[in-house]
């Protein structure tokens, strides 16, 4: 998933960055809703952390402009606001569900895989992708090619998830690093490489036609 968290306290953004990164999403983040509702507003997200209380843009005005314009982007309100009158508020401003601070990572990680599954199952957006005789479950976090069920890192996953969904594309270095480590320069390291290469080993070998193939001087295309 690719998900934005709006969250003016630096240790907390932090906090749930770290454990989406490595749980395999890629992250955004800004400190103020102002330019929160921007990036909500200009780029595709799979889901949104949005604390209640922020500088410039208070999280409710934010949630309320999204709703209004028919953004319908799952969102996770977050909040150290915890009285019955305050959940109910925030759900019925159009939230999906609504956290209280302190929290554990595990439980908002698990409510935001719920809400991006709702998301997913009452939108057009497939649950689950498949290319040739590949097939990525992106409920389960399976994936498997014919019968042989392949095991992936969270980086992998996500890695195999934006080639699949690129299908029969070229696909860029800048587009990956973008896309899958949610770097927006290049940090002049082998890391793509690296994984691609993984990946290739994990998904093509021992099958007669691999899938994933190297565009030499542009980047690398999935298919057939």
């Amino acid at each position: 998933m690719r998900v934005l968290i709006v969250e003016d306290d630096p240790h907390t953004a932090g906090f749930i960055a770290k454990g989406l990164r490595e749980d395999g999403h890629a992250v955004d983040h800004a400190d103020n809703g102002k330019d929160g509702l921007f990036l909500a507003t200009t780029d595709p997200f799979d889901a949104i952390v949005l604390d209640r209380m922020l500088p410039g843009l208070d999280g409710m005005t934010v949630l309320q402009t999204l709703r209004g314009a028919g953004n319908r982007v799952p969102v996770l309100l977050l909040t150290a606001l915890g009285e019955i009158d305050h959940r109910v508020e925030g759900l019925r401003a159009g939230a999906d569900d609504y956290l209280v601070k302190p929290f554990a990572y595990a439980e908002l990680s698990a409510r935001l895989d719920s809400i991006a599954r709702r998301g997913q199952a009452g939108g057009s957006e497939p649950t689950r992708l498949r290319v040739a005789d590949l097939e990525l479950d992106l409920l389960s976090r399976e994936a498997r090619r014919g019968d042989k069920r392949i095991e992936l890192q969270p980086r992998e996953f996500r890695l195999l998830e934006y080639l699949m969904r690129q299908a029969e594309r070229v696909v860029t270095r800048t587009m990956l690093l973008e896309a899958v480590w949610d770097y927006h320069f290049d940090p002049q390291t082998n890391v793509i490489d690296v994984h691609i290469s993984r990946l290739r080993q994990k998904i093509d070998q021992g099958f007669p036609r691999p899938l994933l193939h190297t565009v030499r001087g542009a980047g690398y295309r999935l298919g057939a």
